[in-house]
């Protein structure tokens, strides 16, 4: 027998090395049976490759160790559920880890949409109060100005602005005539003018 011959059957009769995806699979096995000693065997194995899956869907570093942690705590609690038919063990832990990285992106995008509305909100909020003050100090200036016209002045001013009728329908409505519905407006609209400029 030659020297290459029993070189071969030797390296024939050894046993063959275990596979990394192997050994995580079986190491998953028994983290499934609760064997702590297995989990930590495991962590070391599979620990870059979930990190690096994290990192880049999280892309922040405190983050990822953060999602990293929450992933193994899941493969404590769900390696039971593991089923080496689907496919390995690594292949198992990185698509847990993918999952939570995204549900974190997920959450942390609708946060950040949530805090942008409740601003938008009180922005909102903020605009309409202040608004709505001016207008009713807007509206008691005017009150008060309206007060100091003349009767006349003050009906024919309100049925126009208030009422929004036309000169010509404020003339059939007081049966005057429309020469006069006009200079009471206008005069009353100077009057006005003068009494809200003094204010300002």
């Amino acid at each position: 027998m030659d020297t290459v011959t029993s070189r071969r059957r030797l390296r024939a009769s050894e046993p063959e090395p275990e596979r990394p995806a192997d050994r995580a699979s079986a190491l998953l096995r028994r983290v499934a049976a609760g064997d702590e000693a297995a989990f930590a065997h495991l962590y070391d194995a599979v620990a870059p490759a979930v990190y690096g899956t994290v990192k880049r869907v999280v892309r922040n570093a405190a983050q990822a160790d953060e999602v990293t942690q929450e992933v193994f705590v899941d493969v404590w609690r769900s390696a039971p559920r593991f089923d080496p038919g689907q496919g390995t063990a690594l292949t198992w832990v990185v698509t847990l880890a993918h999952r939570r990285a995204v549900d974190r992106v997920r959450a942390e995008v609708s946060q950040q949409r949530r805090v942008e509305r409740l601003q938008q909100m009180s922005t909102s909020s903020s605009a309409s109060v202040t608004d709505d003050v001016l207008d009713e100090l807007d509206r008691a200036r005017v009150g008060r100005a309206l007060a100091d016209l003349t009767s006349l002045q003050r009906e024919s001013v309100e049925l126009a602005f208030y009422g929004g009728h036309t000169h010509a329908e404020i003339s059939t409505i007081l049966d005057l005539p429309l020469g006069t519905v006009k200079t009471r407006i206008r005069d009353g609209l100077i009057r006005l003018r003068d009494a809200l400029g003094e204010g300002e």
